[in-house]
């Protein structure tokens, strides 16, 4: 499991390698929730999927994805804001073998 850095702001996209993946993720903030878009060498993967409190984010091997993301609060169990990212609220990216 490896920590995704992520800033405070209600909008972001971030570029990682992850699992030999050139991923970007896109981190948005709207009124009903924070929401992600997974895209792997450009070609989208997942998107507008709401992120929770561990509640993982591909969720399924068929789409082509190595590994996961989830959410994890680290003061309770609320749903991410955008207000702590980075802080209260991490994205961890989940490695094969955590799964």
């Amino acid at each position: 499991m490896l920590s995704v850095p992520i800033q405070a702001t209600p909008s972001q996209v971030v570029n990682i390698a992850l699992g030999g993946q050139a991923c970007t993720l896109n981190v948005y903030a709207k009124s009903a929730g924070v929401f992600m878009d997974v895209y792997v060498s450009g070609s989208l993967i997942i998107g507008g999927a709401i992120c929770q409190n561990f509640n993982r984010i591909v969720r399924d091997a068929y789409l082509g994805f190595v590994g996961d993301f989830s959410w994890w609060d680290t003061q309770g169990s609320s749903d991410p804001t955008y207000d702590g990212f980075g802080t209260r609220y991490v994205l961890t990216y989940l490695e094969a073998s955590d799964l």
